[in-house]
């Protein structure tokens, strides 16, 4: 998952800004220093937003400089995308698992799913093989 940012000079200081996801305004001295802290604070917020229950925007825009979200707070998007309108309970029922068990896995701060759950989601529940793309 990937979102764009605009990186621009203002002053002494490089602003960056994603146009998807309003809320985060970072800066740098310089424009690899503004990526960078772009980086961390699309990172930051995403897991916060997410470990709140808050509506994450998808990607939209395709204009600035990409920046990939970490792949423990895609995998996490993407099994709530997954979900759908299923509950939390019933997911967690199909894996023979705790409602907080895997309330954990949606949770980017708290989810460490190895690749044999990933498969059990994957299989037992949406009946997909898991795909892994390096």
């Amino acid at each position: 998952m990937t979102y764009y940012c605009a990186i621009k000079k203002e002053g002494d200081e490089y602003i960056a800004q994603f146009p998807d996801m309003t809320n985060i305004v970072t800066c740098g001295f310089s424009y690899e220093e503004a990526l960078a802290m772009a980086k961390e604070a699309l990172d930051g917020c995403m897991e916060a937003d997410i470990s709140q229950g808050n509506a994450i925007p998808p990607p939209v825009c395709k204009d600035g400089c990409p920046v990939t979200v970490a792949p423990h707070i895609a995998l996490s998007l993407r099994l709530r995308e997954l979900r759908g309108e299923r509950s939390q309970t019933d997911i967690a029922r199909k894996m023979g698992l705790s409602y907080q068990s895997y309330q954990r896995l949606e949770n980017p701060r708290k989810a460490n799913p190895t690749v044999k759950t990933l498969e059990r989601i994957a299989r037992g529940v949406y009946g997909r093989e898991l795909r892994i793309s390096l």
